[in-house]
């Protein structure tokens, strides 16, 4: 990858510049190097902040037809380096390759184009109410800065109504997802996507997120990450009033009633929760059992995780990789043995990495039971393979058990009666809840409460998230 040593800046791969600095790019399921990129310093920031600046007035004029005409370009390309696109994530993250990389991690950013796309071409950018005309027109210049957990999903749904609204943008994907990054950006340029308008650095987010939050030349901040990287994003955006857009951290509940499918409903939410190794924002991980049903519970999560394969992320039949880097590996480490010493039973799994596994930051597929809601396990976002078990008494316990976090991204529902799940969905404090097995919709908005962030993503909501609204009274 010849390009992971450049930055995309003003339409050119150029040089670091001299404040930049070297950072090595380890593949977690081999600890091995793929190569070496550079973080970007001050100089490299000004830069493209001043190059999506310089391209904003000329963009944000464009017709919606040209800029859609811009998606579809840019969807033709992502499609053809589809496997390309797998290729990094498998590398960079520790996503099996041929499994959740190929079929889910590189796909979902392919589905956000398309779907920014579709909703632009049916949005209404200007209507008509009375005597007055609104108008939604591009925010502004936006930096973005996105995770390394869902990389493609992260940066597309962003970037795709981004473009759709006029915008223009610097990207500043996690410095342990730079591949796909890479690749995306070379997506962009042989798009043909105007100088200027898409520009990417790497950067280490503590050291140059402030830069790309204050800066009165940028007019929004979407952040994908952590309570604190969000928290920091909002005190660095204050003093400039930016608008911003943030989605963080979850500690979602799944309950189980009384009378569900329970082999069924323990199997879904415990492969639910070890899909991509844990490290999904809105994975169950706080899994709400009936207390008599409880000891059944616990047998079936430990079938359900010995039966899952832990391996190479190249290996052909692997369904559980790695996790993506050294320091969440040792964070989720810290955590099973909390959960260990404050108490909780290990049903499964627990610290160290599977038997044959000494190589690559590999952790056991780990559930533990009769956890309360007072345990670091259960109020801190583990972000690992990692299933918390908590018994209720009654349906008002569990909705309360439930509520009682400080985030509020997602949830989910297992119970026989459809009525009663949608009823209990509407008691839970979250932005999302998926009853009986629900997928992702990518035309619904993905957003949470309270700690988990502020506004929406994804959809119809994703594209009004990168505008502004004007009255024009006639």
């Amino acid at each position: 990858m010849e390009n992971l040593a450049r930055f995309y800046i003003n339409g050119a791969w150029v040089k670091p510049g001299d404040d930049a600095r070297e950072y090595p790019v380890i593949n977690p399921a081999t600890e091995a190097s793929e190569g070496t990129l550079y973080l970007a310093g001050k100089s490299d920031t000004d830069r493209a902040i001043q190059a999506a600046r310089d391209a904003f007035d000329g963009f944000a004029a464009t017709p919606v037809e040209e800029r859609l005409a811009l998606l579809e370009k840019i969807l033709a390309v992502y499609k053809r380096r589809l496997d390309d696109m797998a290729d990094a994530i498998s590398k960079e993250m520790g996503a099996p390759r041929h499994g959740l990389a190929a079929k889910v991690q590189a796909p979902t950013g392919l589905g956000h184009l398309a779907t920014a796309l579709e909703v632009a071409r049916n949005f209404e950018f200007e209507t008509n109410t009375g005597k007055t005309l609104i108008r939604h027109e591009p925010a502004g210049v936006v930096s973005m800065i996105t995770p390394w957990n869902w990389p493609m999903n992260q940066v597309t749904c962003k970037v795709g109504p981004a473009i759709a609204a006029g915008c223009t943008m610097i990207l500043k994907p996690s410095e342990f997802a730079p591949l796909s990054a890479c690749v995306f950006a070379e997506i962009m340029d042989e798009a043909g996507v105007p100088a200027g308008v898409f520009n990417m650095i790497y950067g280490d987010g503590a050291e140059i997120g402030p830069m790309l939050s204050s800066d009165p030349r940028v007019d929004m901040v979407s952040l994908t990450g952590s309570t604190r990287a969000g928290s920091s994003v909002s005190r660095e955006a204050a003093d400039t009033f930016k608008k911003v857009s943030l989605e963080l951290g979850g500690k979602s509940a799944n309950i189980l009633t009384t009378d569900c499918d329970l082999e069924k409903a323990v199997t879904h939410g415990v492969m639910s929760m070890m899909t991509n190794t844990g490290q999904s924002c809105n994975a169950p991980s706080r899994m709400l059992v009936p207390a008599d049903k409880l000891a059944q519970a616990e047998e079936i999560a430990a079938k359900v995780c010995a039966s899952i394969k832990v391996g190479s992320s190249a290996e052909k039949d692997t369904q559980m990789g790695p996790i993506a880097n050294a320091r969440q590996f040792e964070r989720v480490q810290t955590l099973i043995q909390r959960g260990i010493d404050e108490g909780a039973k290990l049903v499964c799994g627990g610290p160290g990495k599977p038997e044959g596994l000494e190589k690559g930051y590999f952790a056991r597929p780990t559930v533990f039971s009769e956890v309360n809601n007072q345990m670091t396990i259960a109020r801190e976002e583990i972000f690992g393979p990692v299933l918390t078990m908590l018994p209720y008494n009654t349906l008002d316990e569990a909705v309360a058990i439930a509520n009682d976090s400080d985030y509020g991204l997602s949830g989910y529902v297992y119970a026989a009666d459809k009525d009663e799940a949608a009823a209990i969905a509407r008691r839970l404090r979250t932005g999302m809840v998926h009853l009986n097995g629900a997928q992702l919709d990518l035309n619904a908005p993905f957003g949470g409460y309270k700690h988990s962030g502020v506004g929406r993503e994804w959809g119809s909501r994703g594209l009004e998230e990168f505008t502004e609204v004007k009255s024009i009274m006639l």
